[in-house]
């Protein structure tokens, strides 16, 4: 996958619109390592989508609080969370959620099927949903995403040698795909 765009960002407001989020019948790839941000990013994606209807967040790891999806802006009433841990049902659940919500945030578990994935896209493309998906293990197939972010570095700004409030986060992100540059 070429490098096609690199943008350090604060918050999705100033994320450049030649890089777009969610988008409906769009696939958006969030790829990177535990703790590299692209959670919270992620779940930022889903609050303009919430002013339509209500976003799903499928939790693999159980590890979502729904304060996190309120704080980036997603509404308490319109958040829809599902916990699945259950690999061979995965699919079915995510499958469900698009099928009637404007976006779904899918965490990715290890070993998921790309064919799987592929029907998934279709799907979100068919219901003009927007899919996000964060693989918890390695990359999305090639060509499965319009758009991949993937999570290169985080900075915190504010405490100064170890000691101080933080003040701010900046997310470093490469991009990739269909969708960079409009």
């Amino acid at each position: 996958m070429a490098e096609a765009a690199r943008v350090e960002t604060e918050a999705p407001e100033a994320f450049p619109r030649a890089v777009p989020g969610a988008e409906p019948g769009r696939v958006l790839g969030l790829v990177g390592p535990p703790g590299s941000g692209l959670t919270r990013f992620g779940l930022s994606l889903l609050a303009d989508p919430a002013r339509r209807g209500p976003v799903a967040v499928v939790d693999v790891r159980g590890w979502l609080c729904p304060p996190a999806a309120w704080e980036a802006g997603v509404p308490p009433e319109r958040l829809v969370v599902v916990r699945c841990p259950d690999r061979q049902l995965w699919g079915r659940v995510t499958a469900a959620l698009l099928e009637g919500l404007p976006a779904v945030y899918a965490e990715v578990p290890a070993g998921t099927d790309e064919a799987l994935l592929r029907r998934l896209g279709a799907l979100a493309r068919a219901r003009r949903a927007a899919l996000i998906l964060r693989p918890l293990r390695g990359e999305l197939p090639s060509g499965l995403a319009h758009l991949n972010l993937m999570g290169e570095a985080v900075r915190w700004e504010g405490a100064e040698a170890g000691h101080g409030r933080l003040a701010r986060r900046w997310l470093t992100l490469r991009a990739a795909g269909r969708g960079v540059g409009g």
